[in-house]
């Protein structure tokens, strides 16, 4: 997985599979993270990721993608974020841990492990629900990244 052309430092011949809207009516073949673009708290983190990871995988605001040739809907983005890896779909805490478990550091592969497993993965499900439930307050979140209201 750490060859992967998608994956941050690598060459990328296939990147062109995911270049925003003009997605092909593929799988991605390589690591795809999708996340809210319009949220500035969900973008800083992607950033900061990125820059602490050693890998990590491609990465496209769901609003530059075909959700429907992903197979996902706007309910699913706005709510997780999602990892796409060949046909394994990765959302919300188990996406993070997903790419824990791509890294090199037998340290993060560990954590990526326990996060989830039960009782691990019951707080990290909690803690994940509460951060995008509230990440319109907390420090980089915007009005833009609250999530919608249900509608009754």
């Amino acid at each position: 997985m750490h060859d992967s052309p998608a994956i941050t430092g690598a060459p990328s011949p296939d990147r062109e599979l995911y270049p925003g809207r003009n997605i092909g009516a593929v799988e991605p073949r390589t690591p795809l993270l999708v996340f809210d673009g319009d949220c500035a708290f969900c973008t800083t983190w992607v950033q900061r990721l990125e820059r602490t990871f050693g890998v990590f995988p491609a990465h496209e605001p769901w609003q530059w993608l075909d959700l429907a040739r992903l197979d996902l809907t706007e309910r699913d983005v706005t709510r997780y974020a999602w990892l796409l890896v060949g046909d394994r779909r990765y959302r919300g805490h188990a996406a993070f841990a997903a790419m824990m478990r791509m890294q090199r550091s037998p340290g993060w592969r560990f954590l990526g492990h326990l996060l989830v497993v039960p009782p691990f993965s019951w707080a990290a499900a909690l803690g994940y629900s509460l951060i995008a439930r509230f990440r319109h307050r907390l420090p980089g979140g915007t009005p833009a990244c609250a999530l919608p209201r249900p509608t009754t």
